[in-house]
């Protein structure tokens, strides 16, 4: 182990990371679907842009939600616990709060919160409403049109008044939010006039602060881990697949050094008798950064010092009669280059994490690292998709009929138009078009019934997490343009060749999915 680091308590930490001089990687084994054991499809790691992996002489990970994956019916309903009480206690809400529960499969990621109007909404990748809801009032179409425009109007999403739902930290605060609306609503003398959705939010940020400051979350998961993290066997065979094949490893936390210790033993199956921890995980690690206050940590202009950790302690060893040290260096780390034979060769660093913004954009944008999102949710949806694509089949089948109607529907009109048929001709014409308008509407009926019913199979409010009807919804939007590779796990990596060239899939435009396809 080189270095324990934390913004909180660390010393300048390095790491020789192997170049192009080093030994050859070996290859772990194939993972072309022609050799080698298959893996479920929910467990695959997908592609948006070309990797290859004997590039990459580092991979870092995050802790929080991507090596730690925490169990929402017990974590999140502990935040969202501690968030009410805090409501209550601190901030003077009414008592009846206590009363209420969470259900920790209600909201998913790629939400937004509109401050504002106290309404939750889903939206596709061009940033238009296609579903939202008052509290858990679903909107109407025409309250939707009424609110945030057609296809002519597109609000941004961006602004003061409106709250990204991208973690899934956040989907506790969300649900509670949903909830305040509904009981503002529905009991206007229970809360102060002033009281107006945009305040709702601003509590619940505030009290999910204070969960956050105080420590009370992660003291409780401290105390028993089991109860709030998923055990996974298969982090440490791919901790060590990595390091065998030549790659550094290192870890890149929020979370403080005490904390981090206790979550990663639980991780690594390190913990002693009666509950101890040991320092045995570090071995999987050539530099942990805990403290480090990503996103900020990944930016140039980001000068914090460094202080090394002592792990017995978890005091500060570098001190200067309590000040830091000077800091020597810049924690940024740099793509690597070496010259040979007048060829450039470039290596490069992957990351891991879970959060779009403060783990995959900064570290990419800043750094030029190649990014890895884990999006647990993906497990789920993929094995949903297969077992589903002959309802999609349907949909697709269904949509194609309904343009075929609509295109005699014009033929027959332009005839009526420009033909000037006799009488019975034009009868005979009419009562074709008739035929063909109850046809539509019946194909338009069975198609809107069978999106329901997709719909409802993924998820009852809110569908499918990567789409919204036909369209790439806004998560998946940023999904496909900020990580290089996703999947649902972390240790999904130690299912493929530590050398594997990771491709995506050809991309199409509109115009050549039909000749292609033919």
């Amino acid at each position: 182990m080189d270095g324990i680091c934390g913004i909180d308590a660390h010393d300048k930490c390095s790491v020789d990371f192997p170049g192009i001089n080093s030994a050859k990687w070996p290859r772990v084994w194939s993972s072309s679907a022609d050799h080698g054991p298959k893996t479920d499809v929910g467990k695959w790691i997908f592609c948006n842009r070309p990797l290859n992996m004997k590039n990459i002489v580092a991979v870092g990970f995050d802790m929080d939600y991507t090596l730690a994956q925490y169990k929402p019916e017990t974590f999140e309903s502990l935040a969202y616990q501690h968030t009410v009480e805090k409501l209550v206690y601190d901030l003077k809400y009414p008592s009846e709060l206590l009363s209420w529960s969470f259900d920790s499969n209600y909201m998913v990621r790629g939400l937004v919160l509109d401050r504002k109007r106290g309404n939750i909404l889903k939206m596709d990748c061009h940033k238009y409403v296609k579903v939202a809801y008052h509290g858990f009032k679903e909107l109407s179409k025409e309250e939707k049109v009424g609110t945030y425009g057609n296809t002519l109007v597109c609000d941004s999403f961006d602004g003061p008044d409106y709250a990204l739902i991208d973690t899934l930290f956040s989907l506790a605060e969300a649900y509670l939010f949903a909830q305040l609306v509904d009981f503002k609503d529905r009991n206007p003398g229970k809360l102060p006039m002033c009281v107006d959705y945009a305040r709702l939010y601003k509590d619940v940020r505030y009290a999910v602060d204070l969960c956050h400051r105080d420590g009370t979350l992660k003291q409780k998961v401290a105390l028993d881990p089991k109860r709030y993290i998923n055990e996974d066997t298969s982090i440490v065979p791919m901790l060590k697949m990595l390091r065998d094949s030549g790659r550094a490893t290192f870890l890149v936390t929020n979370s403080f050094w005490d904390y981090t210790n206790i979550v990663m033993n639980f991780l690594c199956g390190s913990i002693g008798v009666n509950g101890s921890t040991n320092f045995d995980w570090l071995q999987y690690f050539d530099v942990v950064i805990t403290g480090s206050a990503k996103p900020s940590f990944f930016l140039e202009g980001n000068h914090a010092n460094l202080f090394e950790v002592e792990p017995e302690s978890g005091m500060l060893l570098n001190t200067d009669n309590g000040s830091p040290m000077p800091q020597v260096g810049n924690i940024s780390a740099r793509l690597l280059t070496e010259e040979k034979d007048h060829a450039w060769k470039v290596f490069q660093v992957l990351y891991v994490g879970d959060h779009i913004y403060g783990d995959i954009l900064r570290s990419k944008k800043a750094l030029g690292w190649r990014t890895m999102l884990v999006i647990p949710e993906l497990e789920k949806e993929v094995q949903l998709l297969w077992e589903l694509r002959d309802s999609r089949k349907e949909l697709h089948f269904l949509r194609n009929e309904r343009d075929r109607i609509e295109g005699e529907m014009h033929h027959l009109n332009q005839s009526l138009k420009l033909l000037n048929p006799d009488d019975d001709t034009r009868l005979e014409l009419n009562l074709k078009l008739d035929e063909l308008k109850l046809e539509r509407e019946k194909v338009r009926l069975s198609h809107q019934e069978a999106q329901r019913k997709l719909h409802q199979k993924f998820h009852e409010p809110w569908g499918q997490l990567m789409k919204t009807g036909y369209l790439n919804s806004r998560f998946a939007h940023q999904v496909e343009r900020f990580a290089c590779l996703y999947t649902s796990q972390v240790s999904n990596l130690g299912l493929f060749s530590s050398d594997k060239y990771y491709r995506p899939s050809e991309d199409y435009m509109q115009h050549e999915f039909d000749i292609m396809g033919s």
